[in-house]
């Protein structure tokens, strides 16, 4: 890329880290160090507000550089992103938002300890909650790896390894300094210029076909190399039995992942009341829904203007098909339009990463103080020392995304994400669900089930092609490949709900008849919910 490409991406990226670490400045001097304003911004915020910033941590750079870079790369099969991240905010609309915010004060761990013994149930779902962020953490990394890797013409791997190190810096900063308010400022901030260059781009690819979608799709499948069948399912996911299986296995993890996800379950208590929670997700799912439609028309649009090889050329995983779709509607290499259109979606896509890895941060770092930290003590700390803890948390969480980040950074973002979202479905999902809605429920079934996820999920993912046996693998050069399925969900997910079952079934504890009817009353009414 040009040094005027160069130059500008990095002025308006430093403009939006400038404003941020403004925003999280004048927080943190306004801050009253209190648990609740750290960890919920003092449940201040309105369903509007929180809707934007739910949708700031929901659209990641797997969304904006993933799903639009496996589109172009394979056609059809790519939508399945879009189709099940936009589908799993119904499961979170009616099944967990209203629940969830009746039934806890900070974290995934409350909701299932209100009827549970603390210390085993906290541990566990403090641990998974950790695992997940992570997971989601380096995904990040790796997008923000790729755009450097772009804006420097793809030679400066050091710089590559800095940028995922001061993005990794910045997370900390936000989080330690802002917390949950100053986060979410930064979410709001991020999704209004996500949406806008979302929209711009796609009315741009739009007009350069005239408006014509049907031409749109026929020149991608053209310039595509695969004609009719990018259009048609099958491409990545239809070849043998294995793949069809990662198909439905990776389905299953995006519908049901996101009721899973820390970060996404905490912003539901920042808002005053369950009602509030509930018109946030209607208020996200309009946003990420215009915003999943727009992915699919940047994707072939990127494969009709950009073409599947050039865009593979820049990036293997396809984590570059936007910025270089934004280059060609501009005018192309060189010309004034394509460098100032390639800078602000390059901007755009920083601002994004930042602001997801502060939002994954302040969540594991508040599972990290709040469930691990004030269970292994024997006397729950002052709300002071546990933000402390937090703050460190967010230091180490940092410094292990950080090393994972440089270690994936080859793997498409989206796929990345659907690990994630994977390990979230099978650990966090069954307990929470089995919490709200089983009154047989017990401690043991609790711990069962988020291990009896947790533990196969990460361990299947180790085992299975993306790690080892591939030229694409983390590890190309070994092999210790034994399952097939690039993404564990399809075995990992009813592990984790039949760990909870027989936990529970074999558990001598007796089911607590009166702290459940005590948690479906507030669940239901919001009768005592903090």
């Amino acid at each position: 890329m040009t040094g005027d490409h160069q130059t500008l991406a990095l002025l308006l990226f430093s403009a939006f880290v400038a404003v941020t670490l403004g925003i999280t400045t004048w927080v943190s001097r306004h801050r009253h160090g209190s648990a609740e304003e750290f960890y919920a911004g003092g449940r201040l915020f309105s369903p509007m507000e929180n809707g934007f910033a739910l949708a700031g941590d929901y659209m990641s750079a797997a969304s904006f550089l993933g799903i639009s870079g496996l589109i172009a790369l394979v056609g059809y099969d790519g939508m399945l992103y879009s189709v099940g991240f936009l589908v799993a905010w119904l499961v979170v609309l009616f099944l967990v938002a209203e629940l969830v915010r009746n039934c806890g004060r900070f974290t995934l761990a409350d909701v299932v300890a209100a009827r549970m013994r603390e210390r085993p149930v906290r541990v566990a779902t403090g641990t998974s909650s950790v695992t997940v962020s992570v997971l989601y953490l380096v995904a990040q990394m790796v997008g923000a790896g790729s755009l450097v890797a772009l804006l420097l013409g793809g030679t400066g791997e050091a710089a590559r390894a800095w940028t995922v190190i001061g993005v990794g810096a910045l997370m900390v900063i936000y989080v330690s300094l802002g917390g949950m308010r100053a986060t979410t400022w930064i979410q709001i901030v991020k999704a209004v210029l996500l949406l806008g260059g979302t929209v711009a781009l796609t009315v741009l690819v739009l007009l350069r076909f005239h408006g014509d979608v049907n031409r749109l799709l026929l020149t991608a499948a053209e310039r595509s190399g695969h004609g009719e069948a990018f259009l048609a399912p099958g491409l990545a996911y239809g070849g043998d039995w294995t793949a069809r299986l990662d198909f439905i296995s990776l389905g299953l993890a995006l519908v049901l992942g996101t009721a899973g996800l820390p970060h996404i379950l905490s912003r539901f208590y920042t808002v005053p009341t369950a009602r509030a929670a509930r018109r946030s997700v209607v208020w996200a799912i309009g946003l990420i829904g215009g915003f999943y439609l727009m992915t699919i028309v940047l994707g072939f649009g990127a494969a009709a203007l950009v073409g599947p090889d050039a865009v593979r050329a820049s990036s293997t995983s396809g984590n570059t098909a936007v910025p270089l779709l934004a280059l060609d509607l501009g005018g192309g290499a060189g010309s004034t339009g394509g460098t100032v259109l390639f800078a602000i979606v390059a901007a755009v896509a920083f601002a994004t990463i930042l602001a997801v890895v502060a939002g994954v941060t302040l969540a594991s770092s508040a599972s990290v103080a709040h469930d691990l930290y004030a269970s292994l003590r024997r006397r729950r700390g002052e709300p002071r020392s546990e933000v402390a803890v937090a703050r460190l948390a967010a230091v180490g969480i940092g410094v292990v995304a950080i090393a994972l980040g440089l270690l994936a950074r080859d793997l498409n973002v989206a796929f990345l994400v659907g690990l994630a979202f994977a390990v979230a479905a099978s650990a966090n999902l069954p307990v929470l669900l089995y919490s709200l809605f089983w009154r047989g429920f017990t401690t043991r079934g609790a711990v069962w089930a988020v291990y009896g996820g947790l533990v196969p999920a990460v361990v299947l993912v180790l085992l299975s092609p993306v790690v080892s046996g591939s030229p694409e693998a983390l590890f190309p050069g070994v092999d210790f490949q034994l399952f097939p399925l690039q993404n564990p969900g399809l075995v990992s997910i009813p592990l984790g709900f039949l760990a909870g079952w027989i936990g529970t079934a074999t558990s001598a504890e007796v089911p607590d008849e009166a702290r459940h009817a005590e948690t479906e009353v507030r669940s239901l009414t919001g009768a005592g919910a903090v």
